[in-house]
Parts: C-alpha cells; structure tokens; sequence
C-alpha cells in the first residue's frame, strides 16, 4: 500500500473526495477504512484503535484528513 507524504508531493492535485459510505461489496477495502489505516500509519497510531480513542491532538488531525479526502 502506498501512503502519501508531504515529500511525495510534487505539486499534483490531490485526488479528488471519495463517497463517504461504506457498500457491502468493499467491505475492509471500502476507501474510509483505507483511509484511516494511511491515517494510523502516518501517525503511528495502531489500527485496531477507534477514533473515539483518539487525544485531542489526533482527533483535529484525523477530522482534517477526512475533511481533505472524503465527501
């Protein structure tokens, strides 16, 4: 899996948002969940840890990656 990072970046747009809805078909695939574990992995954050769980400081940081990714 590829994570983005703010060296990656080479001035491309950012993908556009993606549905914020989870269908029976994707399942762990669905994009909010790959979402979250790019989110564990950038801030070291276990993947098995719910949002909820979150300090403050993660909290802002997860609600501004979804903000940027999803719909």
């Amino acid at each position: 899996m590829l994570l983005h990072s703010p060296r990656m970046n080479t001035g491309k747009k950012q993908p556009p948002p993606v549905d914020n809805s989870v269908s029976d078909s994707t399942g762990q695939y669905d994009l909010r969940f790959v979402l979250w574990r790019q989110f564990c992995a950038k801030y070291q954050v276990p993947v098995d840890t719910l949002p909820s769980q979150l300090n403050d400081e993660q909290k802002e940081l997860w609600e501004e990656m979804k903000s940027k990714r999803l719909k």
